[in-house]
């Protein structure tokens, strides 16, 4: 039995290199373009998560602003007239009374922007309290809006509309911006 084998030539083989560099090379050119779109897109999507997370945790505590399961005095829900600081009040351990001490117990919950950041504070009697802690980080995301508006319905359940807008540090056109609203029954 006889074999023949024939392999590529000089020229084929050259020629063949020369088509892949020419394609690596182009490829290559959109590489770094394509990297940069997927951090900014990462970026994007991290702080799109943040923002609606810290949302939800606001609009989780204005819902149960009112509950009382005794004979509660003060109000539930309590809005600066810049709307960038609320203070909201529950009856955490169903005792009939808005506990104020001690502060880790406390039934007010405050939220406010301050410097660039959403920060919240356990027992807040003002939004001028010293004590707060920062819910966002500043070096990652800036806080440019954070508000609340009450509206009141006759006849109907109040409803609070939570608003906060943010963006990347250090990027500010990657930006967010959410609305969420919800019913205060006990409003």
């Amino acid at each position: 039995m006889h074999l023949t084998t024939r392999g590529f030539t000089l020229l084929e083989v050259l020629i063949a290199m020369t088509i892949g560099s020419v394609l690596l090379l182009c490829a290559a050119r959109f590489l770094p373009g394509l990297q940069m779109a997927m951090l900014r897109q990462t970026r994007q999507q991290a702080l799109e998560d943040d923002v609606w997370q810290r949302l939800y945790t606001v609009a989780k505590h204005v819902q149960r602003a009112g509950y009382c399961r005794g004979v509660c005095n003060g109000q539930p829900l309590m809005i600066n007239p810049q709307a960038s600081c609320i203070i909201v009040q529950w009856d955490g351990n169903s005792n009939g009374v808005w506990d104020s001490a001690p502060a880790k117990e406390a039934d007010q919950m405050g939220f406010r922007l301050q410097d660039g950041a959403l920060e919240s504070r356990r027992g807040a009697a003002t939004c001028q309290d010293k004590g707060w802690d920062k819910m966002t980080e500043p070096d990652a995301m800036v806080v440019e809006q954070f508000s609340v508006t009450w509206q009141r319905h006759n006849g109907y359940h109040s409803e609070v509309t939570i608003a906060l807008e943010a963006s990347v540090a250090g990027h500010p056109d990657e930006r967010v911006t959410a609305r969420h609203s919800v019913t205060g029954y006990n409003l």
